[in-house]
């Protein structure tokens, strides 16, 4: 068990959370959450994140209602990111995919 004290947050006071199916296990997106969206998704059971192209704290599926109910957050062994196992509600990607993980990088190119 781990304390929400405990937790490392990066220098603009976020930490990463990867968000994942609880039932199917698949991989829907990741996100940022801050102290107060970590809080808020404690609280309502929902997840909530910070935006971090808007700057601000944003409801996942509050205007879509594809919601992501919580049934459990993880903390990782360093402390310094997120698991959270969802019921999703809908798709968890803003293009209707089921997950943002859609697309298959299939070149890489160095330069």
């Amino acid at each position: 068990m781990s304390d929400l004290a405990n937790l490392k947050w990066d220098a603009q006071g976020l930490i990463p959370a990867i968000v994942q199916d609880a039932s199917t296990r698949q991989v829907l997106m990741i996100a940022y959450m801050n102290a107060d969206s970590l809080q808020q998704t404690l609280d309502m059971g929902e997840t909530v994140f910070w935006s971090r192209s808007r700057g601000e704290i944003w409801h996942k599926g509050a205007t879509s209602g594809n919601i992501q109910k919580v049934r459990e957050i993880y903390v990782d062994c360093d402390e310094d990111s997120l698991l959270i196992l969802v019921d999703p509600a809908g798709p968890a990607c803003h293009t209707g995919e089921v997950s943002c993980f859609y697309r298959n990088l299939t070149e890489v190119t160095h330069a």
